[in-house]
């Protein structure tokens, strides 16, 4: 399998918090992988790295094997999609105006064909219905969806997703979570940072478990989760699960 993204030795500081230290990872493509850990254990540091939101203090990231330190920054962000935990929808635009403004500013894509591509991806996440409402006016899980047919429209190979349902209501959690995995099953690349457990072990096709700016352990969803080998990861497995009670 080809990897789509290779990262090499990602160290990243903010003062002299040692947030990532050597991380090396890799997703291929068509490839689903969960990052996991704890607050502060480095997995929004190094996806926002991914993308250049955060520019690492040392290593390489590649993608297709071209490193993107060392090319146009705006391009690598038109081929690694984001979907943030707050959606960051723009709140004086409609639902497929949120969709339009990066294809027709970024893409230089001509209206009716950005128009179009919008309807397409709303219709695949179930919000076309809602094209002309106020963004404003939705739900945080249909928000969300937008965010997701935002960042679709936009033609990128990996979708990074940053906690993409934790500022949700319990209920609305499951219309994303669906939405995800659907794409999922279309075969998009995706790097999913999370803390739904049974997403991660029913989607991924593989989970990291990070903890203090490392990679502790990786592998099968299976595996990972049902047979930790690590005592970290099995304290905060059990934490989870206590929460879940």
């Amino acid at each position: 399998m080809e990897n789509v993204i290779e990262i090499r030795h990602l160290a990243k500081h903010f003062g002299d918090l040692e947030v990532l230290k050597d991380i090396n990872f890799t997703v291929q493509k068509g490839e689903v992988v969960s990052v996991i850990g704890s607050s502060g254990s480095g997995k929004s540091t190094m996806l926002r790295c991914m993308n250049l939101l955060e520019m690492p203090d040392d290593g390489e990231i590649y993608i297709h094997g071209k490193n993107i330190l060392e090319g146009d920054i705006n391009q690598h962000r038109r081929e690694v999609g984001m979907v943030f935990q707050s959606f960051n929808l723009f709140n004086n635009m409609s639902v497929i105006d949120n969709c339009l403004i990066g294809q027709t500013k970024v893409l230089k894509r001509k209206k009716d064909e950005a128009l179009r591509i919008a309807h397409q991806n709303l219709k695949k996440v179930g919000m076309d219905a809602f094209a002309d409402k106020p963004s404003t006016q939705l739900s945080g899980g249909q928000k969300q969806r937008v965010a997701i047919a935002r960042a679709l429209c936009m033609d990128c190979e990996v979708m990074l997703f940053d906690e993409p349902t934790s500022a949700l209501d319990p209920m609305m959690v499951g219309e994303v979570l669906d939405v995800i995995k659907k794409l999922a099953d279309e075969g998009l690349t995706m790097v999913v940072v999370t803390h739904e457990m049974s997403f991660a072990l029913e989607v991924s096709d593989r989970v990291v478990f990070m903890e203090h700016g490392v990679i502790v352990e990786e592998g099968n969803p299976n595996e990972v989760l049902t047979h930790p080998k690590t005592e970290s990861l099995q304290k905060f497995l059990s934490r989870f699960t206590k929460n879940q009670e």
